[in-house]
């Protein structure tokens, strides 16, 4: 009997959407109420997919519910951007202990501070994150949580509404919120893996950081860093040229030690631009000396390719006999900005994890841990995939 079920319906009535993708999503679970649902809308009616969103709350009759607005979402096999669309995901977890919560920054006396999270438990495996850009500092607060939640993973990513600030929807155990993070944390016998994609492939050599300030890299394996990019630029093919315009980030190995790296063993992040006067690159990131980085180049066939290679290892290593559903977090530059088909991520993962009950949404920021770190992304497919077998009755992994 299946555990999960995802539903994704479109309708110019998002609330007759609502129903709809609700129904798809209970549909497997054979009259079981779920212990978790996640709902996302997609609407241009702020209080139209308020209402979507509380109507699919209701329905699925879960114990515990979130969600969120976004420009796509994603389930039932298909992915839709900019439409009127809902997504709905149901989850039957025996014994696990499921805490929703809401993240608010309050005045605190050493300026401001996160309130809402719920104190963690010797058994938490994993919490689940959806946030408001505009108005939950999502960066800083992942950041921190490797500190002050060493070892729980995060996943999730970044909501928003189709009209910038203050459109954003956030949903909670039938409610909705318009500011802040809500998240869901699960603790006990719950068999999770994530899975992450970052998809870019590298290009030149391997350098080491020899000077740097901040996020400013000065000198790479001992030469200007500007004028290292413009060395690999030369070396470079025409095609790989005209990418690098548009398509070009920086790699910070995960594994210092390693005696090779290829793709999937660097934190991507991205060029912000020249510091003309030291002759540095900016970057999204903080990157000591000592680090080894390299050159990445981001198109559809390198995205491509590096979901399937981490998909292939997940299913060589994941510890669990079988997954049954997932939650799939992914950019909104992908989709149809990048792929022919705007559900191209969603097959992928169906097909590597074995499982039609995916469902998620198009993300302004993707939140997944890589390295052993939590980290906000951009360009990035995040998967959080559920689960069962011996290996799997606690703890989590990442592929």
């Amino acid at each position: 009997m299946a555990r999960f079920g995802a539903g994704l319906a479109v309708d110019a009535d998002l609330v007759a959407a609502a129903e709809s993708a609700a129904r798809q999503a209970l549909a497997p679970l054979a009259g079981r109420t779920p212990d978790l649902a996640l709902v996302f809308v997609c609407g241009v009616d702020d209080e139209a997919a308020a209402a979507a969103g509380e109507r699919a709350c209701a329905l699925t009759h879960a114990t515990s519910t979130i969600g969120c607005t976004a420009p796509g979402v994603i389930g039932a096999g298909t992915a839709v951007e900019a439409a009127s669309a809902v997504a709905v995901w149901c989850a039957v977890l025996p014994d696990v202990h499921v805490r929703t919560f809401h993240l608010e920054v309050m005045p605190a006396a050493e300026g401001m501070a996160v309130v809402g999270l719920p104190e963690r438990q010797p058994d938490d495996v994993v919490a689940v994150l959806l946030a408001d850009p505009w108005s939950f500092p999502v960066d800083g607060f992942v950041e921190r949580s490797n500190d002050s939640l060493a070892g729980l993973p995060f996943i999730g990513g970044l909501a928003s509404g189709l009209h910038g600030r203050g459109s954003t929807r956030l949903f909670l155990d039938g409610e909705t919120l318009e500011r802040g993070a809500v998240g869901v944390m699960l603790g006990g016998p719950v068999g999770v893996r994530t899975v992450v994609s970052q998809g870019c492939r590298p290009v030149g050599p391997e350098m080491t950081v020899t000077a740097a300030d901040g996020n400013v890299l000065l000198e790479l394996a001992g030469v200007a860093a500007r004028d290292k990019l413009e060395s690999l630029l030369g070396d470079l093919d025409p095609a790989d040229q005209a990418l690098a315009s548009t398509g070009l980030e920086i790699g910070i190995a995960i594994d210092e030690y390693a005696d090779d790296h290829g793709q999937g063993d660097f934190l991507v992040r991205g060029i912000a631009g020249v510091d003309e006067i030291r002759g540095g690159l900016v970057v999204g990131d903080l990157v000591p000396v000592g680090r080894t980085v390299q050159f990445q180049l981001r198109d559809a066939a390198a995205a491509a390719m590096d979901l399937r290679t981490v998909l292939a290892r997940f299913r060589a290593g994941n510890g669990l006999d079988t997954v049954e559903g997932a939650l799939l977090f992914s950019c909104n530059g992908r989709g149809a900005a990048l792929f022919p088909d705007p559900a191209h991520d969603l097959i992928a993962v169906q097909a590597g994890l074995g499982t039609a009950d995916v469902a998620g949404f198009f993300a302004a920021g993707e939140i997944a841990p890589v390295g052993g770190r939590n980290h906000v992304h951009g360009f990035t497919a995040a998967v959080l995939a559920f689960g069962s077998g011996a290996h799997a009755d606690r703890g989590t992994g990442t592929a």
